[in-house]
């Protein structure tokens, strides 16, 4: 059997970016925003650069990023006490209540991706997913 995976890849990102947006639109926070708020909520205070190497994200997108969430007053930017050229982000109490409320609805997305298949099934394909991260290394880590 051939798999179409680049496409069924593609179109599964889709399907869940609209259908995570609408959620978004009911009052959540974007994805990504979800994401920072996830990070900062086990190293809150973290510099900009280690949100973005975790997030995968370059600069531009992390000061976009962080542009955006600081603007829906869920974190604030605070210089480095040691290089004030750099910045450190910290939760607000918005941002720690957006966290607990994203936090829950990942649990629901994680189980709604999850359902009918086996806890072996999505082992594979967590292990899959994630090893697509070293097979194509972002364009400043390695070859296109």
């Amino acid at each position: 059997m051939e798999h179409r995976l680049v496409y069924l890849l593609n179109v599964g990102q889709r399907r869940l970016h609209r259908w995570s947006q609408a959620r978004t639109a009911a009052g959540g926070v974007t994805a990504a925003q979800a994401g920072l708020l996830f990070f900062l909520g086990r190293n809150d205070g973290a510099l900009m650069g280690e949100a973005a190497a975790a997030l995968d994200l370059g600069a531009p997108g992390m000061s976009g990023l962080a542009d955006r969430t600081e603007r829906a007053g869920l974190i604030e930017r605070r210089p480095d006490e040691t290089d004030r050229r750099a910045s450190r982000l910290w939760l607000t109490e918005a941002g720690r209540s957006a966290r607990r409320r994203s936090k829950a609805g990942m649990k629901e997305t994680n189980a709604r991706l999850t359902e009918g298949f086996t806890a072996a099934e999505i082992d594979v394909v967590a292990r899959w997913l994630t090893s697509l991260q070293t097979k194509f290394p972002a364009a400043d880590e390695g070859e296109l």
